[in-house]
């Protein structure tokens, strides 16, 4: 019977609870300025930002990599492990609206002193034991919403985590797709280089001969021989940021520093399409401005359970058991006990205690209400530099294209005056520093275009983002291939640095 008065109390209370105030503003998106189109948009824009766009390189190299980054690379790692923190965070919360039921066990033996004020009768053993058993229940009514509203914030949080988390596989499959570009880019330099110290190395033993023979003087020689160590001291230069490059990639794909493998040379990577778009549907598509939304609706939650302090909490416990000295009647009518109460508490005068809680939820809810917007600012701003970027980057290839074929030519030219006698050698050395200071700044925007393409992607975000993040749980291994029947394909190579720290380099994929 008093288990069915409990259960009817427990009911009342919670349908008097789910029906009470919700205090504090419901959350409504605030209204921001958002442009009707990109000011650099372009006409050939596709609706492909929904897709793993790193394949549009056309490099299984890369596509390994970033695969690998994904599940192995730990920032991930950690992204994941705060989503399980902050789901963790929520069910506690959550707990908090449903009654703490607990039940408990005792049993001991005791003996009574015969030697106390009260005497004990003849006939009754001191000694004695008692055991009882109980289930208690305690509960604290959310009549004003507190509890619901630290839920919400919590829940907010949680989907904050979660977006934190695609936020940090943006950026990782960008900088893997970045570092990569970076390092083939390092590599046609750092060939390009070689050829120039190749050539001019044949250059100082013909004008060595030369000078042997009376045909040129000490000062023509010297001229070849400081041009010659001059593009020999810019290899280590180079190798050094390949080594770089490649400790930085093996990082961020999970591994300790250590060679990285190469698929196609950066001449011959494909070209992304340029991925098409509202700047509206920024809203939706990046992480962190997603992110930032999530923290300003757990922001505007702690308001509404802020202000629920100034109100009564109303607490109910109860406790249903039996208590016996002998273990046999334990659970009998007689042995039974129980108890209800009912706690209410109303704060009178607090000091400034609750409106200063008040004062903080709100003063943090507008900090991030400007985090929120300015993150949607900065989309905007990182979209647009992206745009611009990958229409003049292309612009200056094309100028650099014809500035190399130009001076290869001036280079040729001059060569054949000197040797006509037209002209001094320094020309030719002054044609020849110039097609390889524009030979590498030709190679660098190569790279350049490539990462504009990266950068754009980044900053549209997209649906690849949950794609990408599918990726983050292993898959079974496929069953294995049956063997060709034709010669296989070179497989890409590791490679290092430096000819001084490895074998020499084997033939890289093309």
């Amino acid at each position: 019977m008093h288990g069915t008065v409990l259960a009817r109390l427990l009911a009342s209370a919670m349908l008097l609870s789910l029906g009470g105030c919700l205090l504090g503003p419901d959350y409504v998106r605030p209204a921001v300025d958002v442009p009707a189109t990109y000011r650099f948009a372009q006409g050939e824009a596709a609706s492909i930002a929904n897709t793993a766009w790193w394949q549009q390189f056309q490099d299984p190299v890369l596509d390994q990599l970033i695969s690998t980054a994904l599940l192995e690379n730990r920032d991930v790692k950690v992204a994941a492990a705060r989503v399980d923190e902050f789901r963790g965070q929520f069910v506690t919360t959550r707990s908090g609206l449903f009654p703490q039921v607990s039940a408990g066990a005792d049993a001991s033996r005791q003996r009574v002193s015969q030697s106390a004020g009260v005497p004990i009768p003849n006939g009754i053993n001191p000694v004695y034991n008692q055991f009882d058993a109980s289930v208690s229940v305690a509960w604290e009514i959310d009549l004003f919403g507190k509890v619901r509203r630290q839920t919400e914030a919590a829940r907010a949080n949680l989907l904050a985590s979660e977006e934190g988390r695609r936020a940090t596989i943006l950026t990782l499959v960008s900088a893997v797709a970045s570092a990569y570009i970076n390092l083939r880019d390092l590599d046609r330099q750092l060939e390009i280089a070689q050829e120039t110290v190749t050539s001019r190395d044949e250059s100082v033993r013909v004008f060595t001969a030369r000078f042997k023979g009376g045909e040129v003087s000490q000062m023509e020689l010297a001229q070849s021989q400081s041009e010659y160590e001059a593009a020999k001291a810019t290899v280590p230069q180079i190798e050094a940021q390949i080594g770089q490059q490649e400790n930085a990639l093996s990082v961020l794909i999970g591994r300790n520093p250590g060679a990285i493998l190469r698929g196609r040379e950066v001449s011959a990577l494909g070209t992304p399409q340029i991925p098409g778009g509202l700047p509206s549907e920024l809203l939706e598509r990046r992480p962190d401005v997603l992110q930032a939304e999530q923290a300003l609706i757990s922001e505007n939650a702690l308001i509404g359970a802020a202000r629920a302090l100034y109100f009564p909490s109303i607490s109910l416990t109860g406790l249903f058991g039996s208590v016996s000295t002998q273990f046999s009647s334990l659970f009998t009518g007689p042995a039974r006990v129980w108890s209800f109460a009912g706690t209410l508490a109303q704060p009178i005068f607090t000091a400034g205690n609750i409106s200063g809680q008040v004062h903080q939820a709100e003063a943090r809810q507008q900090e991030a209400l400007y985090t929120y917007e300015k993150a949607i600012q900065v989309a905007f701003q990182e979209v647009e530099d992206a745009l611009i970027s990958v229409q003049k980057t292309h612009e200056q290839l094309d100028a650099q294209n014809n500035q190399v074929e130009a001076l290869r030519t001036y280079a040729r030219l001059a060569r054949l005056r000197y040797e006509g006698g037209y002209t001094s050698y320094i020309e030719v050395l002054d044609a020849e520093r110039s097609l390889f200071n524009a030979q590498l700044g030709y190679t660098q925007t190569q790279g350049a275009v490539l990462t504009s393409y990266v950068n754009l992607y980044k900053a549209m975000g997209g649906g690849w983002v949950l794609d990408a993040e599918k990726m983050t749980v292993p898959q079974p291994a496929p069953a294995p291939a049956p063997a060709p029947q034709t010669p296989a394909a070179p497989e890409p190579v590791a490679r290092s640095a430096s000819p001084a720290l490895a074998q020499p380099m084997a033939m890289e994929a093309k």
